[in-house]
């Protein structure tokens, strides 16, 4: 039989969703399809509506080796499960002759741990859940979560936290789950034939496509223990966020509350002399601690080396106690001392890492108003560990609506470890960066206005010009505004100030969960969806609900931000361009997917409206600008309020 081409192929899968073809969709299935042959790597900007899923899937499932997709979202990750692949896999199967397995993979933390649930939680942890004279009587909402996941766990076939709803705290669901540290291992674990964890990553193995997170790839690629099944092609949805979720997930943490917590777990399991010597280290280290003022740590203080000598010492003699009693039986204290195990085994590598120093790691002090003070430490850059980790063995497709920025992919190139493009040299990855554009017809669909005639925004203060003109848009608009605001604060301000100005809804993010908040503005065209960070990604409304976006200010990094303010030096004190590099960066992908929020299906109109002046009066507003979808582009504040207005009317004519 003759082998299937791939633009049949995309036919019968693109069919098979309910969809049309595009050009920028067949475009990326050529360039996917390409760079796995021939084992080079691809940066592929995708538009919203192009169909990017399907269009790396298709030539990924024709061309039969196994493949990893990690995505950063849930809403992706079952998007592909239950919608994506299960139709692409039928509607390819008459034509392959197969019909190809997948299967979705996460860390072990996220599935349910059926020992611990049982048997194996901490009693420091398990103090207060349930009213002592009648177990099974709950007397908190911790409690009543235990009960409610000890039902569900005899319902449930993966034990997946994200197929719990409702959901439940993240201290509930720490009740019933281990981190891979914590596991006693299927072979040692009374569990370990139920264990749901295990199971995952059997049908992984299986499996030709696994679907899976950022996280569990980063920790794939930096421990160095295989997490993810062999495989031969990686693709990398939403990759706009991949350093973001590598960095996190190499950044090392300590407080006080995270090594006294240790020193209760190994109170009873070692002799008094090594339980001493950690309780007395954990001091030392919370005197310190209770000291600290946020901030970067360009050395480490004598005294603070000498807490995290005393801390990475003492860690290490509980760790030889606990390491003799490893071939003990399998009883229910063998979890309990191998929790504890990995307790003092974090502290022990954090304190290590810290202690030693290194040029190429960030060490600071941040101080929240709830938890205290922690000390932290980020990897300088992860360029290095992805180019060597990522994309050594593998072909590596990354695909995200934002990848070009300033007009070329050398930014996010840089960051994540690939040279300049087209730049070739011994050991570095050879890529192409493809734009396959966007079904919608921006310059038509949306008008992009910077208010140039506002005052340069400070750091603190008021900003009254600016309330006003976010006043007469969010009025000219009928309501219909998503508010973008680089702060909590800001956004609390903006939402207190319209409340009394306007006769319209605000939402404010924090007041309701964001899918509640998400589905009461996508409902009522009069109401308006204020909020941070979040919202900048995560909001999905098309249609005429959504028809301004208004973003308050440029969102730089803060700059007293420890890890981004080093970053920026070391570009310049290695010749480069530190603010470009970094700070710029930064904004300009924050601002592409901000923008993003407005034109989501080929009716919507709008406006995106920026607050700052600097985006049209900067050097840098050019490459800001060059980031974001090409709108029509206007300072006329006057040209503004008609369109919003026009653009009103058109929609309430149609209701």
């Amino acid at each position: 039989m003759t082998k299937p081409s791939l633009p049949e192929l995309l036919h019968a899968a693109v069919a098979a969703v309910g969809g049309t073809e595009r050009p920028g969709q067949v475009a990326m299935a050529e360039a996917v399809a390409q760079v796995i042959d021939d084992g080079s790597h691809l940066l592929v900007q995708a538009g919203t509506g192009t169909g990017k899923s399907l269009g790396y899937l298709v030539p990924a499932l024709a061309h039969g080796d196994r493949v990893v997709v990690a995505t950063a979202t849930l809403a992706l990750q079952r998007q592909l499960v239950e919608r994506d692949l299960p139709r692409t896999v039928e509607s390819l199967h008459p034509l392959l002759r197969r019909r190809p397995e997948f299967a979705m993979l996460k860390g072990r933390s996220n599935y349910l741990c059926l020992h611990r649930l049982h048997e194996g939680v901490p009693q420091e942890e398990e103090d207060g859940l349930f009213d002592p004279f009648e177990a099974a009587a709950p007397t908190s909402k911790l409690g009543q979560d235990l009960l409610r996941l000890r039902d569900w766990s005899d319902e449930t076939e993966t034990g997946d936290r994200d197929d719990l709803t409702p959901g439940v705290s993240d201290r509930a669901w720490g009740q019933v789950s281990v981190s891979s540290r914590e596991c006693l291992g299927a072979s040692k674990c009374a569990y370990g034939a139920e264990c749901f964890a295990e199971a995952a990553r059997e049908r992984a193995k299986l499996a030709e496509v696994v679907v899976t997170n950022h996280a569990l790839l980063a920790i794939d690629a930096i421990e160095g223990a295989p997490v993810l099944p062999q495989h031969e092609v990686l693709i990398v949805d939403e990759a706009h966020e991949l350093v973001s979720r590598v960095t996190g997930v190499a950044t090392g943490e300590l407080t006080p509350g995270q090594v006294n917590r240790a020193v209760r777990r190994v109170a009873r399991l070692v002799d008094e002399k090594a339980a001493d010597q950690l309780q007395t280290a954990a001091e030392g280290f919370e005197r310190l601690m209770e000291l600290a003022l946020p901030g970067r740590l360009q050395e480490i203080p004598e005294d603070l080396g000498y807490a995290l000598m005393a801390l990475r010492d003492a860690a290490r003699t509980v760790i030889s106690a606990l390491g003799n009693t490893r071939d003990r039986s399998v009883q229910d204290e063998d979890a309990v001392r191998k929790q504890a195990l990995a307790a003092v085994e974090n502290v022990h590598a954090v304190a290590e890492r810290i202690a030693n120093g290194s040029e190429y790691d960030v060490v600071w002090y941040q101080r929240h108003d709830r938890f205290g003070a922690s000390l932290r430490v980020a990897p300088l850059s992860v360029s290095g560990l992805l180019r060597e980790k990522l994309f050594a063995d593998r072909s590596v497709v990354l695909t995200s609506a934002t990848l070009k920025l300033g007009g070329d992919f050398n930014g996010v190139g840089a960051s994540l470890g690939l040279a300049a493009e087209g730049v070739e040299g011994e050991d570095l990855p050879v890529w192409k960066g493809i734009d396959v554009g966007s079904p919608f017809d921006y310059r038509k669909q949306g008008i992009l206005y910077v208010a140039r005639h506002l005052a340069t925004p400070g750091r603190e203060g008021s900003r009254s010009d600016m309330m006003d003109e976010l006043a007469e848009l969010v009025e000219a608009a009928g309501g219909r505004t998503l508010g973008l605001f680089s702060s909590m604060r800001a956004a609390q301000a903006a939402a207190e100030e319209l409340r009394g100005r306007l006769d319209r809804p605000v939402l404010l993010q924090g007041e309701d969960t964001l899918g509640e908040l998400i589905k009461t503005f996508a409902a009522d065209p009069e109401t308006c969806l204020f909020g941070t960070l979040s919202l900048w990604q995560g909001v999905d409304v098309p249609g005429p609900n959504c028809q301004l976006v208004v973003m308050d200010r440029i969102p730089f990094p803060r700059p007293d931000d420890p890890l981004m303010s080093a970053r920026q030096k070391a570009v310049e004190e290695a010749g480069g361009n530190g603010f470009m590099a970094v700070a710029a960066t930064h904004a300009a992908l924050l601002m592409a997917q901000g923008a993003g929020r407005l034109v989501r299906a080929t009716g919507d109109r709008g406006v995106v409206a920026v607050l700052d002046p600097r985006l049209a009066n900067a050097r840098y507003g050019g490459f800001l600008r060059a980031s974001l979808p090409d709108f029509w582009y206007t300072t006329d504040r006057n040209q503004v309020r008609r369109s919003l207005a026009a653009i009103d009317a058109a929609a309430k004519a149609g209701e």
